[in-house]
């Protein structure tokens, strides 16, 4: 099967200085522990974040203070892409895993139009625009129907299959790193704290909810009913084109995926945790525009105190950061009274010190 890799530009003398080093797996991130006191080891001692984070939970949990939150109405929801996991490696988790089954999984014939649009997805993000932040206003809605469309006709373990498979891939631009395990060392260590303090923690994101349960569920400790992404049809497979309402599952019958329902983005992310959790969050994680809208629902007119973060993608070094998409996003947080979260400053290591760039400037793709 042909795969999306990184092009070294500094040769195959980078490639042997790198081999071997590897990124924490997923049992060893899943370990990640945080006591209720805040004993943070992937944050810098100096960060105004994790000091304004612990004064806060203190305070909303402590029984003697004004500001104490039940434990039932305890509510944290963080995005994923950008938030919890890389998102520029040298795109989205699920558009790179979209671009391996519309162009380069030999097993499978999209249809012309797909194939077709996942040319031009792959181009816009060839020319870097993702990191730019120039992407055609539309392509989000117009790659997730391309996207759930590749996918249609799936079973749930199929699906599955798919995703862990591509879960085993090296990260584009990144040494020793699979995309299964790039998620924030110090963010994992964030859940681990609101976990322990009994917070509930929810996943809203813009990816396939499917997906998000298999990428993540099992590694920050989220219940399956505590994901919420964006959604396909689930049909029965001898369904055909039959609504539900006239359709009667049989017993030879199996679960199989369907066509895009809802892009959860933006607004829709306010109008799903209404509908499935039925309670205002009272903690935000975000990192991009298409985050403030839940970052505003969580902090606006809320009857407890509440607080709203915003991850900046402004490390260069150690991450395929964008200083563009970190200024909008940190004027973003200063206009609507979030906290910014700097990856450069914050964090004391992302994936941990084992994995670094291996591309000193910019990314490019090559298929092979």
């Amino acid at each position: 099967m042909k795969r999306i890799i990184c092009t070294l530009l500094v040769g195959m003398i980078v490639l042997g200085a790198f081999a071997g080093v590897q990124a924490a797996s997923r049992e060893e991130i899943a370990a990640v522990r945080v006591s209720k006191r805040g004993n943070f080891h992937y944050w810098n001692k100096d960060s105004r974040v994790i000091k304004e984070l612990v004064s806060y939970v203190r305070d909303v949990t402590d029984r003697r203070s004004r500001s104490y939150i039940p434990v039932e109405d305890r509510l944290a929801v963080f995005d994923l892409d950008g938030t919890l996991i890389c998102e520029t490696a040298p795109c989205y988790f699920e558009w790179m895993m979209y671009l391996e089954r519309a162009l380069y999984d030999d097993s499978f014939t999209p249809s012309e139009e797909d194939r077709e649009y996942a040319r031009i997805v792959e181009a816009e993000i060839q020319a870097g625009h993702f990191s730019q932040d120039k992407f055609p206003s539309d392509m989000s809605l117009r790659q997730a129907r391309s996207q759930e469309a590749v996918f249609s006709g799936m079973t749930d373990a199929e699906y599955e299959a798919f995703v862990r498979s591509f879960m085993e891939k090296p990260v584009s631009g990144l040494s020793g790193l699979k995309y299964g395990e790039g998620f924030y060392l110090p963010m994992v260590e964030i859940v681990r704290y609101l976990q322990a303090h009994n917070f509930t923690v929810y996943i809203v994101s813009g990816t396939d909810r499917a997906l998000l349960r298999i990428l993540s569920c099992d590694v920050l400790n989220i219940k399956p009913n505590h994901v919420i992404g964006t959604d396909t049809e689930v049909r029965a497979a001898h369904q055909g084109e039959q609504d539900g309402l006239d359709y009667f599952y049989r017993h030879d019958d199996y679960i199989v995926r369907g066509q895009l329902i809802r892009k959860n983005l933006k607004m829709n992310k306010v109008h799903m945790i209404a509908r499935e959790i039925g309670k205002q969050p009272v903690l935000a994680f975000g990192n991009s525009s298409g985050d403030s809208s839940m970052l505003n629902y969580t902090i606006s007119g809320n009857k407890y105190r509440s607080a709203a973060f915003m991850v900046l993608c402004d490390d260069l070094e150690r991450e395929l950061g964008s200083m563009l998409k970190a200024d909008k996003c940190r004027k973003l947080a200063e206009d609507n009274g979030w906290i910014p979260v700097s990856m450069k400053n914050d964090f004391r290591t992302i994936y941990g010190d084992k994995v670094t760039r291996c591309l000193p400037a910019r990314l490019s793709l090559k298929v092979q």
